[in-house]
């Protein structure tokens, strides 16, 4: 048995006892990358010289991160604000605070994935779904919207004052669950950072499933680097891939 048709078998057996699938929302549904770099554009275009993609992504992951841990209680668009900032200053740039504040708030226009809101709504035939989330309210719900708003429970950071990696994100979101009749021993965690999500969920006993957009790339992109991969029950390259699993494991037409 090779190591991919082992993961599909543990996840089959795993998705007996699940009944709702938790979410990290950016970098999984939505693609921050491209919209990061998208919203960065007319402060890269004041750089002298070329700038690479990647190394902008492992910047912002890195200010990021300490904007996070500096300000837990700060609202995500906060937190992207200053993000902007810092990363103009690493480029010897002053620029206007109304410019970083713009910044904070271009989450919503942040495009979904080609496949997210299609295999969401699949998804959703089966479990329960969740969004467990470090954006705020009001970047979330646009782009709740752009998914299908396919959330029966949202937790963002906003409501539960920290940021993920913090582990008390998934402790809030356990024990809302909990109010809802919804076990954490049912919960699948579905996940493209390991720094955000996978490690801690690893650590909390949550079984989780890595959808691996950077596939086929070098690095983790916008998210801090792991010092190694954390465990997960299988790895696809795509929402659409999992779906298709998950459909093939349970059946399309439960719960339909």
């Amino acid at each position: 048995m090779t190591a991919e048709e082992d993961g599909l078998a543990r996840l089959r057996a795993a998705l007996r006892g699940v009944k709702a699938l938790s979410f990290d929302v950016y970098g999984t549904l939505i693609d921050w990358e491209s919209g990061m770099l998208a919203a960065l554009a007319p402060l890269l275009a004041r750089v002298e010289g070329p700038v690479d993609r990647e190394a902008v992504l492992a910047l912002h992951a890195a200010e990021e991160a300490r904007a996070q841990r500096q300000a837990p209680h700060r609202p995500y668009r906060d937190i992207l604000a200053t993000v902007h900032r810092r990363i103009a200053a690493r480029f010897g740039l002053q620029l206007p605070w109304e410019e970083s504040q713009a910044y904070g708030l271009s989450v919503a226009d942040w495009s979904a994935f080609e496949d997210s809101a299609a295999a969401l709504a699949r998804l959703g035939r089966h479990f329960v779904l969740v969004a467990l989330t470090n954006v705020d309210n009001v970047n979330f719900a646009a782009s709740n919207e752009k998914l299908g708003r396919p959330f029966a429970h949202v937790f963002t950071a906003e409501d539960n004052g920290c940021y993920k990696p913090d582990p008390r994100s998934f402790r809030a979101m356990f024990t809302g669950l909990a109010a809802e009749g919804i076990a954490r021993s049912a919960l699948l965690h579905v996940a493209e950072s390991h720094f955000h999500d996978l490690a801690p969920a690893a650590k909390l006993g949550l079984p989780a499933v890595w959808i691996h957009r950077r596939a086929g790339r070098e690095g983790f992109g916008a998210t801090r680097t792991p010092p190694r991969l954390a465990p997960h029950l299988a790895r696809f390259g795509s929402l659409a891939a999992f779906a298709d699993a998950v459909d093939a494991a349970l059946g399309a037409s439960q719960g339909a």
